[in-house]
């Protein structure tokens, strides 16, 4: 009777902090990224068939106009069918000739490009909207500029500058947070600095030259980089943000992302980030189980990036996805002629060999992180 009561209890955790926090997180990205071909495919009046979100059976389905919407059993993905989209497919629906001027195919391949990348660039939209939401309602949490360790025998002792100053300017550039400090100074080596600290009420000013240092950056590699010897206090303060604050803010952590993911999978590439490192949608469900337990709000941000990661796979120039039906759109343009049928069934096949690959490798990784 224990061991039953105990099942029904793990599988009750599980469901309640793994399973369907991953199912709404996904839910929603998925939603943003369809809703993103939908709205692009109304906008150039493209007639839309389907609107699904997941994939198998449905649980529910609903026709409005002309175009059925539906909820499936499995939650990992969804679809838009757009009329005229899958041309190559003998099994597709002819076209009538009232419509062929709203079929996909028959649209300029400029417009077909635009509906296509609507999916991957709502993604961001959602990444920046989630961002805009916390900022404006939770405000910032910045490193106060105040100076917690001198390193014995560094620039910064040697000018004179003490533990518990306040940092207050950089060559005359205004410091509002400790990372200020760091992207002033790390590209500065070798160049004396005017900087400027609070200590006890009064201002002082010092002179103070970088010293070049090599360190190991976040993927193992040695990199060179201009410090002055200080570390900061560890002290942390909520700053509430302006309507503009909050939107500067949300661009800056979006972009940041944007080239964060895009330079991680250029050293997946490189081989400086091991493949061990990918994770899947089982990943994505502990990690999601784990914040959700922690703390409910970090969700925000962790669907952000998550969100925006989404957006960057699709942007791959892989056959089936999104990134690889616009490099056929953009040949297309270029020769003023389609990929003949044979030759993009070929890349196709090609390209769900390659996704099936990193599945099974993705799927891999998840199930080592389980067990370990």
């Amino acid at each position: 009777m224990e061991i039953i009561i105990d099942f029904i209890q793990n599988t009750g955790s599980l469901l309640l902090y793994y399973i369907i926090p991953m199912v709404v997180v996904l839910g929603i990205m998925i939603f943003f990224h369809e809703l993103g071909h939908f709205l692009a495919a109304k906008y150039f009046n493209v007639k839309v068939l389907k609107f699904a979100l997941g994939f198998g059976p449905k649980i529910t389905a609903k026709e409005i106009g002309e175009t059925e919407y539906s909820i499936r059993y499995i939650p990992l993905g969804g679809f838009v069918k757009m009329l005229g989209e899958d041309e190559y497919d003998e099994e597709s629906d002819e076209i009538a000739p009232e419509d062929e001027k709203r079929a996909f195919n028959h649209q300029h391949p400029l417009k077909r490009i635009a509906i296509v990348a609507a999916g991957p660039f709502f993604n961001l939209v959602l990444a920046f909207l989630l961002f805009l939401g916390m900022f404006m309602v939770s405000g910032d949490y910045i490193l106060t500029p105040e100076v917690g360790s001198v390193t014995e025998g560094s620039p910064a002792e040697r000018a004179g500058i003490l533990k518990g100053d306040i940092v207050v300017s950089v060559q005359n550039i205004e410091i509002e947070k400790w990372e200020d400090i760091k992207d002033i100074v790390e590209s500065q080596a070798g160049k004396p600095l005017l900087i400027t600290v609070e200590r006890a009420g009064r201002l002082h000013s010092y002179s103070v030259v970088p010293e070049e240092t090599a360190e190991q950056n976040e993927f193992g590699e040695e990199v060179k980089r201009a410090l002055i010897g200080i570390g900061n206090s560890g002290e942390v303060v909520n700053v509430k943000l302006s309507l503009f604050g909050a939107l500067k803010e949300s661009l800056y952590q979006t972009w940041r992302w944007i080239k964060l993911t895009c330079l991680v999978v250029v050293k997946l590439f490189q081989g400086a980030v091991s493949i061990k490192t990918v994770g899947g949608p089982i990943m994505i469900g502990q990690m999601t189980g784990e914040i959700v337990q922690e703390s409910f709000s970090s969700i925000i941000p962790f669907m952000a990036i998550i969100s925006i990661n989404l957006a960057i796979l699709n942007l791959f120039p892989i056959p089936i996805l999104d990134g690889g039906v616009i490099v056929f759109l953009l040949f297309e343009m270029l020769f003023r002629r389609p990929i003949s049928i044979n030759k993009r069934e070929l890349a196709q096949k090609i390209g769900l060999s390659i996704l099936l690959l990193l599945m099974m490798v993705v799927f891999y990784n998840d199930i080592l992180r389980l067990f370990r």
